[in-house]
C-alpha cells in the first residue's frame, strides 16, 4: 500500500476562501490595488478616458518586468484607444461593466481572457504576468495574459552533458519546459495538473504522465503528497522533493531529477511521472530505482554492447568509490597475508616513515580532497578546476615528502575520487561519499569482517527503501528476469519491445514487433 504522512501545501486548484470583493468605484479599487503593493514603483497604472468629459473611465494595469510591455502597447492600449476614439452612439450609451466586455470580446486581439471579481486573484493574477482592465462602474476586472520579462533561453545543460543527442536543456521557465517535453512526445494522451503551492510563492508545479501508461495509484500518490504540502514558498524542485520523499533517513536518492527534455521524455515513455516547477532547470521524475541512476541518456544514442560496456564500467566504479580506502585500510591493517610478498615489503617500506594509522591517513586525504572538491564547486569557474586540480597535486606531492602520508594511499584515494566521477547522478555519488566514510570506520575497527557487515547494511537498507510505492532495487529484489534487459545490459533497441512491468503493467507493450 502507498502511504505517506508528510507536512504539505495547498494547492491553488482547490476551492479558495473568498477574499475582499472590488467595488463599481474605480478610484477606490486603484487606490486599493497600490495599498496592497505597497505603492510600489513598478505598479504601473495607465488610467483612460472616454470623450465625454471623464465621466467615464478605464484603466491598464500590469507589473513592469514581468510582463511584456510592447504586447500590452499594441494589443490592448493602442486597440482600446482606437475604439474608444471611434465608439459608436449606441455603444457609448452602454453601461461600463457591458462596455468593458464588449470591449475585452470584440477588440482586444489575445488569446486568454478572464474575469475576476475579488481582490486575491487580481493581485494574483498581476504577480503572474497578466494585465488588468477595470472600469469605473464595474466591479468586475478582465485579465489578459501578457508574461514576459527576461528569461534564459534554451541552452545546453550544464550538469548533463552528451557527447552523440541533443543539445537541449530545461530553462526557469515553465511553459518552455512543458513546450519542450511536447516536442518529444507530440501525443494528446500526454495529460498535465497544475498546481499552485506556496501561501506566499504560489509557485506553479505542473505534473505530467502518459495517461493510460503510469499506473493510476501513483498517479493519485503523487496528487495526494503534493496537496499535502503547507509551506511559505518553493524556490526550487528541491523542496518538492524532501517534502514528498518516501523516506527522509537515507542518503540514496528515491527522486529522479534531470535538466534534460530526452531523459525525462524517456521516463514518461516507461510510465513514469514527470513534476516540472517553475524557476528551475531540474525536473523531478518518480518512481525513482537504483539502476536509473547508473544510466546515461547517451546509453541509448549508442549500440547496446557499448551502452553495456559504459554500464559496467559504472558499476565497477561505484564500488570502488565505495570500498576502495575501506579496502586498503583493512588489508594493510589486519590482513597482509593477503597481499603478494613484493607488494607488501614496498607497502612497509613506505609506511615505516609514516607516523599515523592507515585509517586516520585515509581519513586526512579523504577530508582534504572533499574540501578541496567543494572549494572547486564554490569558487567562480574561471579559477575553481584550478585550484581543485592543483590543489591536489601539491598537497599531495608535499604531504608524501613530508612523511605525513604513503605514496600508495596518494594513489587510493586519486582512483576512489576519479571513480565517484563516473556515476552519472551527482546526488548518487554524494551518497557514495558519506558511506565511504563509514565503512572506512568498519574496516578500521574489524577488517574485512566491518566491511561485510556495512555492505550487508546498505543491501538490506536499499531493499527496503521505496520510492512511490516501487521496490527501490526493482528488478534486483524482487527479481523480474523480464526488467534486466535494461539494467547493468542493454538489449537492442529492437529488443526494448515493452515497457517495465513494474511501472506501466496496464500497457507493458511498446507497439514495436520484435523482428523474426
Amino acid at each position: 500500500m502507498l502511504k505517506r504522512t508528510s507536512p504539505s501545501l495547498e494547492p491553488q486548484h482547490r476551492p479558495a476562501k473568498h477574499g475582499i470583493s472590488l467595488q463599481p468605484d474605480l478610484s477606490g479599487n486603484l487606490e486599493a490595488i497600490r495599498s496592497s503593493c505597497g505603492n510600489s514603483p513598478d505598479l504601473v497604472i495607465r488610467e483612460i478616458e472616454l470623450p465625454d468629459g471623464g465621466e467615464r473611465k478605464f484603466a491598464v494595469i500590469y507589473v513592469d518586468g514581468l510582463t511584456d510591455a510592447k504586447s500590452i502597447n499594441h494589443f490592448i492600449l493602442d486597440p482600446l484607444l482606437l475604439a474608444i476614439r471611434d465608439l459608436p452612439q449606441e455603444l457609448a450609451a452602454e453601461p461600463n461593466a457591458d462596455l468593458l466586455q464588449r470591449l475585452a470580446r470584440s477588440v482586444l486581439p489575445v488569446g486568454q481572457i478572464l474575469e475576476v471579481s475579488e481582490m486575491t486573484p487580481l493581485l494574483q493574477g498581476l504577480l503572474f504576468g497578466q494585465a488588468a482592465i477595470m472600469a469605473d462602474g464595474s466591479s468586475r476586472v478582465i485579465l489578459i495574459g501578457m508574461k514576459g520579462g527576461e528569461d534564459r533561453g534554451v541552452q545546453e545543460p550544464s550538469a548533463q552533458t552528451v557527447i552523440r543527442g541533443p543539445k537541449e536543456g530545461f530553462t526557469e521557465d515553465l511553459s518552455t519546459n512543458i513546450a519542450l517535453v511536447r516536442r518529444k512526445i507530440r501525443d494528446p494522451r500526454l495529460w498535465l495538473e497544475e498546481f499552485r503551492i506556496g501561501r506566499m510563492t504560489h509557485t506553479r508545479i505542473t505534473v505530467m504522465y502518459l495517461k493510460g501508461t503510469a499506473k493510476e495509484e501513483v498517479i493519485q500518490e503523487v496528487r495526494s503528497r503534493l496537496e499535502r504540502i503547507r509551506i511559505d514558498g518553493i524556490l526550487e524542485s528541491g523542496y518538492i522533493e524532501e517534502l514528498i520523499q518516501d523516506r527522509t533517513f537515507t542518503p540514496f536518492p528515491t527522486m529522479f531529477h534531470s535538466e534534460r527534455p530526452d531523459v525525462i521524455a524517456a521516463g514518461l515513455l516507461e510510465g513514469r511521472i514527470a513534476i516540472l516547477v517553475d524557476g528551475t532547470p531540474f525536473v523531478l521524475l518518480v518512481p525513482a530505482l537504483f539502476p536509473q541512476f547508473f544510466q546515461a541518456a547517451e546509453d541509448y544514442y549508442q549500440r547496446s554492447d557499448i551502452a553495456t560496456f559504459l554500464r559496467i564500467l559504472r558499476y565497477i566504479s561505484f564500488f570502488i568509490a565505495l570500498l576502495g580506502p575501506s579496502l586498503y585500510i583493512a588489508i594493510t591493517t589486519f590482513h597482509h597475508e593477503m597481499l603478494p610478498p613484493p607488494l607488501l615489503i614496498s607497502l612497509i617500506a613506505q609506511r615505516g616513515r609514516v607516523p599515523f594509522p592507515a585509517f586516520i591517513e585515509a581519513l586526512m586525504m579523504e577530508v582534504t580532497f572533499e574540501l578541496l572538491r567543494e572549494a572547486g564547486v564554490r569558487l567562480p569557474r574561471a579559477v575553481g578546476q584550478a585550484v581543485s586540480i592543483v590543489g591536489a597535486l601539491v598537497i599531495g606531492q608535499a604531504a608524501v615528502e613530508a612523511g605525513i602520508i604513503s605514496a600508495a594511499m596518494v594513489i587510493v584515494v586519486a582512483i576512489t575520487a576519479i571513480s565517484s566521477f563516473v556515476i552519472p547522478a551527482y546526488n548518487m555519488g554524494i551518497a557514495v561519499r558519506m558511506l565511504r566514510f563509514g565503512l572506512m570506520g568498519l574496516a578500521a575497527s574489524f577488517g574485512l569482517y566491518g566491511m561485510i557487515v556495512g555492505l550487508i547494511l546498505i543491501i538490506q537498507h536499499l531493499c527496503g527503501l521505496r520510492s512511490f510505492g516501487v521496490p527501490y532495487m526493482t528488478p534486483f529484489s524482487p527479481v523480474s528476469l523480464s526488467d534486466q534487459k535494461d539494467t547493468i545490459a542493454r538489449a537492442p533497441l529492437w529488443g526494448l519491445f515493452s515497457r517495465p512491468r513494474f511501472l506501466s503493467p496496464q500497457n507493458p507493450d511498446r507497439e514495436d514487433t520484435p523482428p523474426t
